[in-house]
Formats: structure tokens, sequence, C-alpha cells
């Protein structure tokens, strides 16, 4: 029994160094580093070169529980709540509703593509619903992708809280599945989702506060704090479970709200977290790849992989759309995000629990999400650099590149010491004064110690030790930074800048273009605010008259500094216009251009049927006109004569009355 238990640690450990390794061939070659934790897994499997037997799908389902429980925590700690602001209503929709537009999807297809049970059906687009949190962190931040903080808090805000409802999806329609479905399912499924839901909230918003409670007036040792934090996220999960809530729910609320909140050791949290994250997902993934079997993978692979194309160019878009169409998203960016809609480790964890309860079918919906996640990750997670750059969404970073080291101060001091190596090309090697609130208190240079007043100027390579509140470093990491890539590119940011309360009257004299109306004297700022919804960002474009405001520099809280101008704009247009995806904005501008074009015909048509009118009327009234009257001089005397030339010959019949003519008496001559 002990050389088994000291034969799995070996296997596990090997595992674990075979995956790290492999991390640098990944990085070579540009895929995914997820993808080849999972191959890691399958080629360790029995029908790989490892020859590892490994079924156990409850133990599996165990670890990818606790592995995702702590890979959502540490991403709610990680988002910051402007982050959550900026994307909370875009990001919920999608992963609510956007959540079940791609299960009614997917569901339709597996009804026809795999020949099972409507239900069944829909437990596999549940099952394949939710974007995995994993993946999307690890491309968006360890890839180096910079977008635009709005799309990029979406994408991560939605990735880290459609997997509760995937999750609920899933177990409500195992439960229905084996149990037999009510007559009313809808109403079922709507009191688990209230239940589920709202108990994951308020507990996990209960939770993070007495985390964070715990954690600032308890005095523990430095290293056993995150030990701690990570123990309690566990047992909110768990308590959360049993009691009928949402677990996944409430840890993701509960890092959220400890993340943005002031807790002690939340420097050693974070890199705690970090190493744990990692691990994991090392754990997750490879776990999943030995529970797998490639050699039944044959009779799936086909309809997986329709399955997967529909749900990447098919399912996904439609519900990304339709979600994001009254946020007034660019058409790139839907697209986009789109895009990043990666399955991966998430999906097969809840392709297991069909296994686990004894689902007729769950052999085939694993296999079947296997080879879904498999063709995500190759098709999407290996060309998301080369669509945000085909589609023209990569902002350069707000700062340039700067290294930097955190380090807390002990107790309630609200302080951190923030260690620089300064870049030679930043403001403060180039002669820039560091603020007085910010003065160094140690300089090293050249493996010596220096104190600040004995230094002299401070040169580039030199670590400097700075003590400072956290709300301050964004500050200096602008004075310690590099230049930032694509600061000076004229095609992003155009020919000439302006001070951002430049006026808009002063740049059209300049430049020879009519002003709107009431326009002559705001800023260009102003305007790009006024015309521009929602935070302005670096590569902000406003066409006006003949030229093109672009957003060249901001502060820190998205107001605008400086403003680009491109005086043509022919060539700073976005690289590529999706012909889909149009926005709220443009739809009505669609409807109503049919509308305004629907009366111009309607109106066109009535001024012809009114000229028709008129012109029959007319012909009506040509056919229907009295002729001349006669003259009655010309014909007086003729008619007498024709009276005349009737009466003569005829002999008046006896007892008629001879009428006499009227006048003198005398008979009309012939």
């Amino acid at each position: 029994m002990i050389e088994s238990m000291n034969l799995v640690i070996l296997i596990a450990s090997i595992l674990v160094v075979v995956a790290v390794f492999t991390s640098l061939v990944s990085f070579r070659v540009g895929a995914p580093l997820l993808l080849v934790f999972l191959f890691v897994g399958l080629g360790a499997g029995e029908d790989g070169i490892g020859g590892i037997m490994f079924d156990n799908a409850p133990l599996a389902y165990f670890i990818g529980s606790i592995a995702l429980a702590l890979i959502l925590f540490d991403s709610g700690f990680e988002t910051q709540l402007r982050t959550l602001k900026i994307a909370a209503g875009p990001s919920l929709v999608l992963a609510t509703i956007g959540v079940m537009i791609t299960t009614g999807v997917i569901g339709g297809v597996t009804w026809l593509v795999l020949d099972v049970p409507w239900l069944v059906a829909l437990l596999f687009g549940a099952i394949v619903s939710s974007t995995d949190a994993a993946a999307v962190f690890f491309l968006l931040r360890v890839g180096g992708i910079n977008l635009r903080d709005r799309t990029r808090s979406t994408l991560e805000v939605e990735s880290g809280s459609n997997d509760p409802m995937a999750v609920f999806l899933t177990i409500s329609l195992v439960e229905l599945i084996i149990l037999g479905g009510g007559e009313n399912i809808a109403l079922e499924l709507l009191q688990r989702f209230i239940l589920q839901i709202g108990l994951g909230g308020i507990f996990g918003l209960a939770g993070g506060y007495a985390l964070v409670w715990m954690i600032n007036r308890v005095k523990l040792e430095p290293g056993l704090v995150p030990i701690i934090t990570m123990a309690l996220a566990l047992s909110l999960f768990g308590a959360t479970s049993i009691l009928g809530g949402s677990g996944f729910l409430a840890v993701y609320v509960a890092g959220l709200y400890a993340g943005n909140s002031k807790m002690q050791m939340s420097v050693g949290v974070r890199r705690f977290q970090h190493v744990t994250t990692w691990l994991a997902q090392i754990a997750m993934f490879v776990t999943l790849g030995l529970l797998a079997t490639p050699s039944e993978f044959g009779e799936v692979i086909v309809p997986g992989v329709i399955l997967a194309l529909v749900l990447v160019f098919i399912a996904r878009p439609v519900a990304v759309w339709l979600c994001l169409m009254f946020f007034n998203f660019s058409r790139n960016d839907t697209a986009f995000i789109s895009w990043v809609g990666l399955r991966g480790a998430v999906s097969i964890l809840l392709a297991i629990v069909p296994m686990v309860e004894g689902v007729p079918e769950g052999q085939l919906l694993f296999n079947t999400a296997f080879i879904v996640v498999i063709t995500s990750l190759l098709l999407q997670g290996w060309t998301i650099r080369k669509v945000a750059n085909w589609l023209g969404i990569i902002v350069p970073p707000r700062h340039g590149p700067v290294d930097r080291i955190d380090l807390e101060l002990p107790g309630n001091a609200n302080q951190e010491i923030v260690v620089y190596r300064v870049h030679d090309a930043s403001a403060v090697a180039t002669g820039q004064r560091i603020p007085r609130w910010a003065r160094p208190s140690l300089i090293l240079r050249d493996g010596a110690s220096l104190r600040p007043h004995s230094a002299g100027p401070i040169q580039a390579g030199d670590q400097v030790y700075i003590i400072t509140p956290p709300r301050h470093v964004e500050l200096l990491d602008q004075l310690f930074a590099g230049p930032a890539e694509g600061a000076n590119d004229v095609e992003l940011f155009g020919d000439f800048s302006f001070p951002a309360d430049t006026r808009i009257a002063d740049i059209a004299r300049l430049y020879g273009f009519a002003l709107a109306d009431n326009d002559a004297e705001l800023t260009v700022a102003e305007i790009m605010e006024r015309e521009l919804a929602g935070d302005l960002e670096l590569g902000d474009r406003l066409p006006y008259g003949t030229v093109e405001l672009i957003v060249r520099r901001t502060d820190d809280e998205h107001g605008v500094i400086e403003v680009g101008l491109a005086v043509e704009q022919q060539k700073t247009k976005p690289k590529r216009r999706i012909p889909i995806f149009q926005s709220r904005s443009e739809l009505l501008a669609i409807w109503k251009d049919w509308q305004k074009r629907r009366r111009a015909e309607k109106n066109a048509a009535l001024r012809d049927q009114t000229s028709s009118t008129a012109k029959t009327a007319e012909a009506a009234a040509d056919e229907t006109d009295l002729p001349e009257a006669p003259d009655v001089s010309d014909t007086s005397d003729d008619m007498i004569d024709d009276v005349a030339d009737d009466t003569v010959g005829e002999t008046p019949k006896e007892g008629a009355e001879t009428t006499k003519p009227k006048g003198n008496g005398k008979s009309p001559s012939k």
C-alpha cells in the first residue's frame, strides 16, 4: 500500500514537471498552454506512452471542482472594482442570457447530430455553454494582448461569472433526466436558479466580509495568511454547495469583495494565489486528460467537430450579438468577444457529472465534449492574437515596460514599498523630478546601497525603493516606465497632437473644415466626451469634418490629456469592418432609414396616384362636355318650313277641330 502511494506521488510530481517544461515549447510555437497541459494528460493515459489506467470519474470531478473553485476565487480577487463597473452590464447579460441562448442552439443541433432525447441534447448544450475562465484569463493576461478596458473587462468578468450558470443548468438537467421531468420544467428550473444564484451571491458577500474581518483582526504569522485565505474560500465553496446555493458563484463573489477591500498581507495572498492557481490549472487539465480515452473518440469525432464549428461560428456569435447589441459595442469588439469564447476544463468537468450520476448517455456526452474542447482550443486559442490584429482592436499599453516589485508593510499602515528598476528611456532617467510624496528611501546602484541625498540624479539601471500608498502606484508607473509600444505610431495616433483643452474652432481654422452648430467654444476633449459614450480609451477615434480626432493620452480616470489628429481619415480607418454584429444605434439608424425610404415611397406613390386621378378626371370632363348651342336666327325658318311640309296634303278628319294660325290670320307663305 505504501509503495503504491509513493508511486502515485512520483507519477503526479513527474506529470507536473513535464507540464511545466512543455510550457516552454508552447511559448515557442504559440500553442495555448492549457491545451499543452491537456495533451500531457492524454499522453500519460492508457492510450498514450504513459499507459496510466485512470477511470475514476468521481475523483476527477473532485479534483476539478477544487481547482475550479481556487481559479474562480483568484479571478474575483484580481478583478478590480473599476473593471466590474465598466463591464457589469454586458458581462452579466452574457453570463446568464448568453449561456441560455448557447444552450438552446447547441441543444437543437445536438438533437439532430447525436440522435439523443431532447432533454439530453439540452444537457450537452449546457455542458459546453460557458467559456473557460482559466483559458480566457491565461490568454489575455499572460498572452500580452492589450485591449480596450471595456472589451477586456467584459471578457474577464464574463468568464468568471458564467460558470455558475452552466453548473446550475447542467446539474438541474441531470436531475430532471434521472428523476423524470415534471409537468412544468421551466418553473422548476426558475426556482432552482433563484435559490442557487441568490444563496451564492449572499453567502459570497458574507464570506468575503468575514474573510477580510478575520485577516485584519486576528494576528497571524505572515506565512499563514495565504493558507487561511485559501482554506476559508474552499470552506465557503463547500458550505454554500451543501445548503443548495452555487458554491462557484460564492467563491467568485468572495474573492471580488476581498480583492477590493483593505486587507492585510494582500500582496502575499496574491503571490500565493498566483502559484496555487497555476498548480490548480495543471492538476485539472492533466487529470481530465488522464480520464479521457482517445480510442473511443472515433465514433464521435465527426459529430464533435460539427458541434464545435456550430458553437464557434453560430451559437457563440449569435448569443454575443443578441446580448451586446444594446450596449453599443463596436462591430470589431463584438466579433472579438464572440471569438474569445474558448471552451476548456469547465466543459470537460461538467461532462463528468452525467457519468457520475448514471445518465445512460454520459460517456457519449463526455467524449463529444472532449472533442469540442480540443477543437475550440486549437481553432480559437491558437488564433486569438492574429484575430485581434486582423480586427485592429489592439491598443498600446497605457504605460510602457516597467520592472516593479511590491512589498507590503505589516499592520494597517496602508503603505507599500515599491521597488523600481529605472528604464533607460523613462521620464525619471531623462531628468523629470519625482513628486515630494514619492521620495526614494533607498537606491541600489552597481551593487552599492546609496542614500537618496548622496546618490545624486537617478540613473538608468538603478533600483529605487519608494514607500507610497497603493493608490499612487499607477502614477509612479508613468514616471519609471519606458515608452509605450506604438506611442509614436502615426497610423494609430494621427499626424499631429494637441492638448485636450484646445478649442475645436482653432483647429478648424488651421485645417479648413466646417464646424457643427454650437461647437465653436468647445474643446476637443469636450466634443469627444460628448460623442463617445463611456470611458475614453487610447485609440478611440471620432471623425469630425475632414479630419479624425484620436485619443492619444489619458489619465488614470480616463480623462483625455492629449488628442491626436489624422488629416486623411482613410489612412486610419480600422483594418477590417465586419458586415455583421450591428449595434443598437446602428440597427436604429437602419430602421429609421428604412422608415424614411418607406415614407418617401408612399409619398411618391400618393403623388403619382393624385396625378393619375387628376388626368383621369380631366379626360372624363372632356368626354362629357355638351355640344355648342346652334344660332336661333339661322334655324328658325328651317324649322317652320319643316312643320309646314309635314301638314300639307293632310285632310282633317271629321269632327276634328281645325287649328287656326296665330298672329294676323294670314297663312304662312311658302
